[in-house]
């Protein structure tokens, strides 16, 4: 019986199949993007948060890196030959092999920094009210409204 070689993709296999990152790693993927007739390469460095379905044809694994204050999540097929390099920048020893808690973990800091900052500008306001001379508390506003 022949053998026969089915390619499903126009990347180096074998290398792809070496290449030993997983949840919780720092990665830069390089994809290849096309604008204008121009093809150029733009690098996704972020937290590995997934790899699914190991080393088969269909195998993905999920970046979230975090822009301007805002986390972008992006699946990449691992035999892409859109993907043309994978480069791990650092290693992190977790427990899970998927990651999707890291989610509302950051949007939980989110909130807790905005009421940090919340709390910061009430601050500052009682304070500039103090140098106007003007003292506000509760029993204040009360007296005032018996007194209309």
């Amino acid at each position: 019986m022949q053998k026969i070689d089915m390619n499903f993709t126009t990347v180096n296999v074998a290398k792809r199949k070496a290449l030993d990152f997983r949840a919780g790693d720092t990665v830069k993927v390089s994809v290849k993007v096309q604008e204008k007739g121009k093809t150029r390469l733009q690098v996704f460095e972020g937290l590995v948060l997934c790899r699914k379905h190991g080393t088969e044809q269909g195998a993905t694994f999920t970046v979230r890196k975090i822009a301007s204050g805002v986390g972008t999540e992006r699946i990449f097929p691992l035999y892409s030959p859109l993907v043309d390099t994978i480069e791990v920048v650092k290693r992190s020893k977790v427990r899970q092999s998927k990651l999707y808690h890291i989610r509302e973990k950051a949007a939980k800091e989110i909130r807790r920094s905005m009421r940090r900052e919340r709390t910061a500008k009430d601050e500052d306001n009682a304070q500039m009210d103090a140098d106007d001379g003007i003292e506000v508390n509760a029993d204040t506003i009360v007296s005032e409204k018996s007194e209309e």
